[in-house]
């Protein structure tokens, strides 16, 4: 099922699960929802995060120093869909923690937990196949990253193994916030409408409420994952109201 966004641009906000504990993540997920966010991306820390910037890689680090795993990203998700139906629910993983719980399993207990979907950040769709029948057989929506660099044959693949949403990376390289939106955003996202009817996220680099703004103008929902993790760097011990407080600022300006 896609994703219905009351508002343009949507915010999907992603947060790295168990930074500084599971227990604050819960109390940040919530006021971040309270706040306006449309989707909550629920990322599951991981030991090598190759597509992460520095903000997020600490993140995990913090985040798996504290015990952090796959199982307790699931009861997370649990405990914040007792509490709120409003938000979508995605899990951000890498590959590898799902394998090792195993595809088959994690699926099931994702979909007992009240989750919407899934993206894994280090699949390519073209080796998803096994992974988005478990995935449709529980209902979870399959969320795919598109890239500039993708040639058009690529992008319709994406687009067709794309359920809920489609991700939009704005740039090449990492994640991070940055001063500029890139240029390539638009033009991927406008090439992605060719092949799909499914609203389109775009993240990697939007951070200010300019940017989030900017985006609105062409895509359905924007991604703000480094800026947010940041924001919880820097607020220890008001980890949420200062969550809820910048997601206000940001939607403030649509």
């Amino acid at each position: 099922m896609p994703f219905h966004f009351e508002y343009k641009p949507a915010l999907v906000a992603y947060v790295t699960c168990g930074d500084p504990d599971l227990e604050t993540t819960r109390e940040i997920v919530l006021a971040a929802i309270e706040a306006g966010a449309a989707v909550i991306e629920l990322g599951v820390p991981f030991s090598d995060p190759v597509a992460d910037g520095p903000v997020i890689q600490r993140a995990s680090e913090r985040a798996l120093k504290g015990g952090t795993s796959l199982e307790g990203v699931l009861k997370l998700a649990a405990e914040v869909r007792e509490h709120s139906q409003s938000a979508g629910l995605i899990v951000f993983s890498y590959l590898n923690p799902i394998l090792r719980m195993g595809v088959e399993k994690f699926c099931k207990v994702a979909r007992l937990a009240g989750l919407d979907g899934v993206l894994v950040t280090d699949l390519p769709v073209e080796e998803a196949g096994e992974y988005m029948a478990e995935a449709r057989k529980n209902g979870l929506a399959t969320v795919f990253l598109a890239a500039p660099t993708s040639p058009d044959q690529r992008l319709k693949r994406i687009a067709e193994a794309s359920s809920g949403f489609v991700y939009a990376v704005s740039r090449t390289g990492v994640t991070g916030a940055r001063q500029e939106l890139a240029g390539d955003a638009r033009q991927l996202v406008d090439r992605l409408r060719r092949y799909t009817q499914l609203p389109i996220a775009v993240g990697f680099g939007v951070s200010s409420r300019e940017q989030f703004a900017a985006v609105g103008k062409f895509a359905d929902a924007a991604v703000v994952g480094s800026a947010i993790v940041e924001v919880i760097e820097r607020n220890h011990g008001k980890e949420a109201s200062a969550v809820a407080q910048f997601v206000k600022s940001l939607i403030s300006g649509c």
